[in-house]
């Protein structure tokens, strides 16, 4: 099941396009994904909702194999991706993935069998208000415990970098379980050591059926993964996955499975695939 567990990112602070290169890209996407895209009105909102895009098809393409017109990925009224799996996916007992973007990158991660949370922050310094006015509005989110550790970790760069860090194993979690962006995130407390053996609380109770990791990806952004039981899923999103019901031995064998590094892959190359991939059908 190690293929299914997938981890890319692209740097798009490194893709410059032109208007004819933007407008290529965006015509290999089905065309109901185009208004997705277009509504932006900064190029960079633009440039990333379109590598989200392009990311989700060519990881589906080139490790499921699935021909590229039979490629149909829609959304949860909560808004996260999923794949209409079809008579496909039959290698994974339940493919699943999930997809962020803030800064400068774009990521996605997969998992065969647990759900996948995944959520990028970039260390944004406020621009009108001091880092404690700016993360005081988000201070009912967090326990008193992460909130302490947050206020106490040192001068404002490190408590704006260990606010963003503890933000983004929240996001992660939401994300997994198919809630709606910041629902529930004062419910979930996080523990750690220097942001390893990451644990969670849920509800002031030890769930041990979860596992989080989180990277700082340069001394600006950082990325976190949640791995979770399918069962845990709101039920809205449970109805997209193949499979919610596992026994404790086959659910542990995707809980620990290898959590690999990101690779790093490149708009031209998401754009070749896809391109290749439509001229061969």
């Amino acid at each position: 099941m190690e293929k299914g567990v997938q981890r890319w990112i692209i740097d798009i602070s490194k893709w410059n396009p032109s208007s004819n290169d933007f407008s290529f890209a965006l015509s290999l996407l089905p065309q109901t994904h185009h208004s997705s895209i277009t509504r932006f009105v900064k190029m960079e909102d633009r440039k990333r909702a379109l590598v989200s895009l392009l990311l989700q098809y060519t990881l589906i393409h080139e490790v499921l194999g699935i021909p590229y017109p039979d490629i149909v990925i829609n959304r949860t009224l909560e808004g996260k991706p999923f794949l209409e799996c079809g008579r496909f996916c039959f290698d994974f007992p339940n493919f699943n993935f999930n997809v962020s973007h803030h800064g400068d990158y774009v990521a996605i991660a997969s998992e065969p069998l647990c759900l996948v949370g995944l959520d990028i922050v970039n260390f944004m310094i406020p621009e009108k208000e001091t880092v404690s006015e700016y993360i005081q509005n988000f201070s009912s989110y967090f326990s008193s415990s992460e909130w302490d550790r947050i206020i106490s970790v040192g001068n404002n760069e490190e408590v704006l970098a260990e606010f963003y860090r503890y933000w983004c194993l929240k996001e992660a979690y939401v994300k997994a379980i198919g809630s709606g962006l910041a629902y529930g995130l004062h419910k979930v407390e996080f523990h750690h050591t220097n942001w390893t053996s990451i644990s969670v609380k849920v509800d002031g109770a030890t769930n041990q059926q979860w596992r989080f990791w989180l990277f700082d990806l340069d001394k600006g952004h950082s990325v976190s993964i949640a791995r979770g039981h399918p069962r845990l899923a709101i039920e809205s999103y449970k109805r997209s996955l193949k499979r919610t019901k596992f026994n404790e031995e086959e659910y542990n064998v995707g809980l620990h499975l290898p959590n690999p590094r990101f690779v790093l892959r490149t708009v031209e190359e998401l754009i070749s695939v896809i391109h290749k991939a439509k001229r061969s059908c």
